[in-house]
């Protein structure tokens, strides 16, 4: 009579192990999830996980695109659909106190969060361009509305921008350890106030 082996179920959805692998390095991060946590979280072998998602770290890869797409695109979405650059900047920070606090979900930015204390250079090196392209995206934005006379000239697009990045990431960490929605709107509101007003409503 054959052994069972502990492989992949009949019933294994890939979808659903892909969210399932994603919210584990969204609470551990990169560096402290294993392919013990990994495959104990999906219920497969180890075989079976490589089989069906490579290594860790294409793995991991595979996540960061998903969870661009799933839960992490809000301040995306506040730059296509807001008509400027700080209406954005101040959708994006309200959100921010939303989102990183949504029940059944882990909080905080997986983005922000997950490489921290990693010793995989191309993790960190992903996630740190991803980071800085997001900054990157609201300076261009604030440009533009320097440039069409919706903010004051003298309006320091980049160190705004910096300003918003550093919101979020403390945002995200302080939603990590403990703070509520409620916190985190009045963190934002306090944030709101620090930023110029657009200048047909300056005196």
């Amino acid at each position: 009579m054959a052994t069972p082996t502990r492989g992949r179920p009949r019933s294994f959805d890939r979808d659903t192990a892909l969210d399932k692998a994603l919210r584990l390095f969204w609470r551990k991060g990169y560096e402290a999830t294993s392919i013990a946590d990994l495959t104990a979280e999906l219920g497969i072998g180890a075989p079976s996980l490589y089989a069906a998602f490579g290594d860790k770290k294409t793995l991991f890869d595979e996540i960061i695109d998903l969870y661009g797409g799933r839960y992490g695109g809000f301040a995306g979405r506040a730059l296509t659909e807001e008509p400027s650059g700080i209406a954005a900047i101040r959708r994006t920070l309200r959100e921010a106190a939303v989102e990183y606090t949504q029940p059944g979900q882990p909080n905080g930015c997986m983005i922000i969060s997950a490489g921290l204390n990693t010793t995989n250079a191309e993790v960190a090196a992903r996630l740190e361009e991803m980071r800085n392209n997001n900054v990157a995206a609201f300076e261009e934005a604030l440009r533009a509305d320097i440039a069409a006379g919706a903010l004051p000239a003298e309006t320091d697009a980049r160190v705004l921008a910096r300003f918003t990045a550093s919101m979020m990431q403390g945002m995200s960490q302080s939603a990590r350890d403990g703070a509520s929605r409620e916190d985190l709107e009045r963190v934002a509101e306090l944030a709101l106030q620090a930023l110029p007003r657009p200048a047909d409503t300056r005196d």
